[in-house]
């Protein structure tokens, strides 16, 4: 996939919080502070909150004591006092690009705040971006034909498709928020975060080759087929960027460079795609061609990369 949001790899981030309360907790007493820094990746097998034979578990220093079971604890491992704001959840988010940071992520805090309100869990905010993901590219796949043979005018379903990608994709970045912040994070809410994710893209690629495919019948096979298998590539290269296997190829993090890899934020790109869909569907064809060569050269420069690293001798400590 696309730079995007929390990590799918660490999906919601949520880990169960096993055994209970400890002592502090039960008494009422604060826990003292940790000072490491909170890491979640449920796709390393490890959960935090309270560690297994003693050991420490991500984002929890070892022979210090957990965060009360199920309450709010900031990213550094230290409880909130109070309700979580806005900020706090914006605070855990895990980027995706410069239009995912400034805009999709905090509607996801928002979105977070109203569900910790409502008392939603995680896995309730992962599933709306399914069901509003897959739904709106449901219509678009619908509307296709209609719209290129003129019966049906493009702009209400383009505006769907950019109102509703958008808005499901800050779902995605809300319940990763949400489970970090509220400590309701779990290896199988990172799962389910993915697999959702795989659906909602899945969904997405169809509609927009099923736009082009109708806009422009002529449109070969190979390069939708090639549009689908790059895009999904990009999927399985961030999930990849997590732990020890988390590399980047530029660590610049300039302005400049930072609005270059706009054409692998994933908000940033879908958002095109809704503009596209609204004014010029037309135009269909020419985003899968240009965004199968932007995935396609990625995915090329990531093996090339991946390749030379793999050559260099591994570092052995003194």
């Amino acid at each position: 996939m696309f730079s995007r949001k929390s990590d799918p790899a660490s999906g919601s981030g949520r880990s169960a919080t096993e055994g209970g309360r400890p002592p502090a907790a039960r008494s009422g007493a604060a826990p003292p502070p940790v000072s490491v820094t909170r890491i979640d990746h449920p796709a390393s097998g490890q959960a935090s909150g309270i560690p297994a034979s003693g050991q420490a578990s991500p984002g929890h220093a070892a022979g210090s004591p957990p965060p009360a079971a199920g309450g709010p604890s900031s990213d550094s491992g230290t409880p909130f006092r109070g309700t979580p704001t806005a900020a706090d959840y914006y605070a855990v988010n895990r980027g995706g690009g410069l239009f995912s940071e400034g805009i999709s992520q905090r509607i996801g805090a928002r979105i977070a705040v109203s569900a910790h309100k409502r008392h939603l869990s995680p896995t309730v905010l992962t599933i709306f971006n399914l069901g509003l993901g897959c739904l709106v590219s449901f219509v678009v796949i619908a509307a296709a034909g209609p719209v290129a043979d003129g019966s049906l005018w493009a702009a209400p379903v383009g505006l769907l498709a950019l109102i509703g990608w958008q808005l499901a994709y800050a779902f995605d970045c809300s319940d990763g928020q949400l489970a970090r912040v509220t400590g309701q994070a779990s290896p199988a809410g990172a799962r389910l975060d993915v697999l959702c994710d795989v659906a909602v893209q899945s969904s997405l690629v169809a509609a927009l080759a099923a736009t082009a495919k109708a806009q422009e019948p002529a449109t070969p096979a190979w390069l939708l087929a090639a549009f689908a298998a790059t895009w999904m590539v990009n999927l399985v290269t961030s999930v990849m960027q997590t732990g020890s296997q988390a590399a980047s190829m530029v660590t610049s993090s300039s302005l400049p460079v930072r609005v270059v890899k706009l054409v692998r934020d994933y908000g940033a790109v879908v958002a095109l795609a809704g503009v596209v869909l609204t004014v010029a569907p037309q135009w269909a064809v020419w985003f899968v061609a240009l965004f199968t060569l932007v995935n396609g050269g990625f995915l090329a420069a990531s093996i090339a990369f991946a390749g030379r690293a793999a050559l260099k001798p591994p570092t052995t400590g003194m």
